[in-house]
């Protein structure tokens, strides 16, 4: 094997490919990246859960594969002059990494015990563009799960149905639901990606309009970006009826500006330095106004701010770091936030749209 490329497409590859390779493994040809040269040059990173493999411009001197661990080989390439590098592959898989005046050469191992990628049939799919994808992780992640003694919830609901495509992420305080139009598609879909995979994938697509595809099978899914193939394990089981969780009763409502009442619950969470479900915000909502207030073993804090209040008065306790969240993940100005019980969830809605549901549990006081 022989190839010369760029060291800025090659760092670009590495960087992509590395998010699928283990820190710790039993398996030492897991912790490298396959390289390929056939009809085009192609890194691959797989951890058994997630596999990534990424096509990298070159020119191909010498066709045939190695695997090359992959903190080595990053480490080297980030280092190297900003030029050509040129790879061969030698006798019993010695790899020379040559860059202007730098040389190096590595021990790699042999592809044969490297894992492929699995095979995804390319009949269920469709397109999408990446800024939508990206976009609607990021404004879901947060709420996944990170508690393994209910796996189902480690991972998000993606629903593609009726030319809709939806993204639900649950942890037990709080849903964040997301949905998004897609034109011209007939494709359902109702699977459960694991949170890694999909934070991975918001770090590889850009906040473009370029598609992608997403096909799916009984377990595995894959997105295509074009020159990076992201395939992934699902999680097995049904998911929570969210749906159930999702009331249109409510006692009090409130129309609020979201940047002020975010800066407020900021400022508020500045004296909780402990147990911050011991510690909650508090909102006293009346008439119009409402107060955010929050008292620990530090001090105090209380500020009003405006809002347009629909229905009774009611006093109501959160998790400070559940709303601050939630609110980062809104692109919208002003919000509706609903109130059933003093006790029970809110629920945040857009002013006009049915874009995006957020469910936050009360804290009992």
């Amino acid at each position: 094997m022989k190839v010369i490329c760029s060291k800025d497409n090659l760092t670009e590859g590495i960087n992509i490919v590395q998010k699928a390779v283990p820190t710790k493994t039993s398996l030492p040809v897991l912790e490298g990246i396959l390289l390929e040269c056939g009809d085009n040059f192609k890194l691959t990173g797989n951890d058994l859960e997630i596999g990534i493999e990424c096509l990298v411009e070159a020119d191909i001197k010498e066709a045939g594969s190695v695997v090359i661990n992959s903190r080595v080989f990053g480490d080297i390439v980030r280092k190297l002059p900003d030029s050509e590098v040129l790879i061969e592959v030698k006798e019993n898989n010695l790899v020379t990494i040559e860059c202007e005046n730098s040389y190096f050469e590595i021990k790699g191992l042999s592809p044969q015990g490297f894992p492929a990628l699995p095979a995804i049939k390319k009949d269920n799919a469709f397109k999408i563009s990446q800024k939508i994808v990206r976009d609607m992780i990021k404004q879901t992640i947060f709420a996944v799960s990170t508690d393994e003694n209910r796996p189902i919830l480690t991972g998000s609901l993606v629903e593609c149905k009726d030319g809709e495509i939806t993204f639900v992420a649950i942890d037990g305080y709080r849903l964040a639901l997301r949905k998004n139009r897609i034109d011209n598609n007939s494709s359902e879909l109702r699977v459960v990606v694991p949170g890694k995979t999909l934070n991975e994938i918001s770090k590889i697509l850009q906040p473009e309009d370029d598609e992608i595809t997403i096909y799916s099978t009984s377990n595995q899914i894959m997105f295509d970006i074009g020159n990076c193939k992201v395939v992934s394990r699902l999680i097995e089981g049904e998911y929570l009826n969210y749906r159930s969780s999702i009331t249109e009763d409510y006692e009090t409502k409130i129309r609020v500006n979201k940047n002020d009442l975010l800066a407020s619950i900021e400022r508020a969470s500045l004296i909780i330095t402990s147990d911050e479900r011991r510690f909650p915000v508090v909102f006293y909502i009346e008439e119009d106004k409402m107060v955010v207030t929050s008292s620990t073993n530090v001090g105090t804090v209380k500020e009003e701010i405006n809002v347009e209040t629909d229905g009774n008065r009611i006093d109501i306790g959160f998790n400070p770091r559940y709303f601050i969240d939630t609110l980062r993940a809104i692109d919208e100005d002003v919000i509706d936030v609903y109130f059933a019980t003093s006790l029970g969830p809110c629920i945040i809605r857009p002013v006009e749209s049915d874009n995006f549901i957020y469910l936050i549990a009360a804290v009992r006081r």
